[in-house]
């Protein structure tokens, strides 16, 4: 397979802490701000991203992704993308993971997703036809987002099923790249995974 030279190079950022993030309570079309902490740590992502030039940068429609994006110090505009926004949650926005296994002890939202919200494969196909779209750009692209679905997206960046996100722990304020082995269209990969804002981004020459 021939080199692609021009395949993308996406990051991945979470919103910086809101007092439902803190909580555990699922946060997906409610418009909860950033907390203090959060504030602060969303600031810190300017350190992160320093040196850093971006040809595009894709927010979530949520408040909470949008304010992470103006703290975090990126010059230039960002466009809102739907498809970037958390998981809808239904009936389970608002609640705790806890609190919801009282009654369902087995429930797993990347198994089975929420009543009157997304299914797994809802969300499955949101996250594809982001990958689809990035796949076709080239260049540096930050993506401002949240946890749930950003575990999605990197589940389905490499093309593993939904399920995978369950194993890829998002932390609030992270910054993740998304990017390709070989410089091959044909070898997805996670570059950098849920790296803390005000870490250094070190990066092989």
């Amino acid at each position: 397979m021939p080199e692609s030279p021009s395949l993308p190079e996406v990051y991945y950022v979470r919103h910086g802490e809101t007092a439902w993030s803190l909580s555990g309570q699922h946060t997906g079309t409610t418009e909860v701000p950033l907390n203090e902490d959060g504030e602060a740590k969303a600031r810190q992502l300017a350190g992160t991203l320093r040196g850093i030039r971006f040809d595009r940068v894709w927010v979530s429609p949520r408040q909470r992704a949008q304010r992470t994006y103006e703290l975090s110090g990126v010059p230039i505009p960002a466009e809102v993308e739907p498809d970037l926004a958390e998981w809808d949650y239904g009936d389970y926005e608002g609640v705790t993971s806890k609190d919801v296994k009282a009654d369902r002890p087995d429930w797993n939202l990347f198994l089975h997703g929420c009543p009157g919200g997304e299914s797994p494969e809802q969300v499955s196909a949101r996250a594809d036809r982001l990958v689809a779209k990035l796949k076709g750009l080239s260049g540096k692209i930050a993506l401002y987002g949240h946890g749930h679905f950003g575990r999605v997206l990197g589940a389905r960046w490499v093309d593993y099923p939904v399920s995978a996100g369950q194993r890829l722990l998002l932390s609030t304020a992270s910054v993740s790249i998304l990017g390709f082995e070989h410089h091959s269209e044909d070898e997805p990969t996670l570059t950098l995974w849920n790296l803390p804002s005000g870490d250094a981004l070190t990066r092989e020459g």
